[in-house]
């Protein structure tokens, strides 16, 4: 038997400590790139992942195939993420879901900070409070009204418990004074289906996924969570501007490595997703799809994560949000 074969079967941490050696002794990358998404097809973090892995791939000759691992608002695939080997071949694409469920999950088998190396921010997006066009309300004040007038007989939907939109509305409804009847589902393309259908009758929907469908009259705008008003629908006014003071709410998309991946990895990495981010066409077509770009690098996006873990542990507390 070989000596890598050998080696493959020492056990973490020392497997995961070689996994690591062995990938910074040799170029990277070698082999196509596994990145994992932990929502459907038409999902904005999905979106996202499939505007910037070909950039990916042009810029350092492999493939960037996406693998999407839908459920649990994105806990399933980063569970996965974290047991593979760090060693630059598995990344995650994440949303600000991860960061939620931290606080919202008792008996999560990973740890962000703890198993996760941040490598980009590619970009933040509003949620967009949208409802079933046949709901008798044009602006965020006459549907908390209606939903005074009906406690508990309104249904929103989410892309899972725990997930940002979930744990959006919960801050909504405890803002709002109002009670609706949460229906979770796996991502954002079935709860759309449903409200389009009338199943369920409002949620806050990640821009990029629905902002198409209000102008076309398929689905109803009511406000936009951002604390100011999107550049890509100006149009929308903001849920603070609305009377609900200080509400915010946004969702980020960002690639992360398993910890332990060899830092110049991830060095290279984050320095072409900020590239990437940074080039005018992919500005423009994130904006188009309703996503602010950012192209955070490493460190900061480090930063940005301790930040967030923070921000959405005191919601969750303040909420009494549960994953049901």
């Amino acid at each position: 038997m070989s000596a890598a074969l050998c080696l493959r079967r020492v056990r973490v941490p020392a497997g995961i400590a070689l996994a690591a050696s062995l990938a910074a002794a040799q170029p990277y990358p070698a082999k196509p790139v596994r990145v994992l998404v932990g929502f459907p097809p038409g999902a904005g973090v999905d979106i996202t992942t499939r505007l910037i892995t070909p950039r990916l791939a042009e810029a350092l000759g492999q493939q960037f195939v996406v693998d999407n691992r839908a459920g649990a608002a994105g806990n399933i695939a980063a569970e996965l993420a974290a047991k593979t080997p760090p060693d630059g071949y598995t990344l995650l694409f994440g949303s600000a879901s991860l960061a939620m469920s931290q606080s919202l999950y008792k008996n999560l088998n990973y740890n962000l900070e703890r198993d996760f190396e941040p490598v980009g921010l590619v970009a933040s997006a509003p949620f967009i409070l949208v409802v079933h066009p046949s709901l008798p309300v044009k602006s965020v004040k006459e549907f908390v009204a209606l939903a005074k007038s009906r406690p508990g007989q309104l249904a929103f939907a989410s892309t899972g418990s725990g997930s940002t939109p979930h744990l959006s509305m919960e801050m909504f409804k405890t803002q709002a004074g109002i009670s609706l009847v949460h229906i979770s589902y796996k991502g954002t393309p079935q709860a759309v289906i449903d409200i389009m259908s009338g199943q369920v009758q409002v949620m806050f929907a990640n821009t990029l996924s629905v902002l198409p469908l209000t102008r076309n009259g398929r689905l109803r705008a009511l406000g936009i969570s951002g604390a100011k008003r999107s550049a890509a629908a100006p149009e929308i006014p903001t849920i603070a501007e609305a009377g609900m003071k200080d509400f915010e709410a946004s969702t980020w998309f960002g690639v992360f490595s398993p910890a332990g991946t060899p830092p110049a990895i991830v060095k290279r990495l984050s320095a072409e997703i900020v590239r990437i981010v940074q080039q005018p066409d992919m500005k423009e077509r994130l904006l188009a799809q309703g996503a602010d770009p950012i192209g955070m690098p490493a460190e900061e996006f480090r930063a940005y994560v301790k930040a967030e873990l923070a921000k959405w542990s005191k919601v969750v507390q303040a909420s009494g949000a549960k994953v049901e």
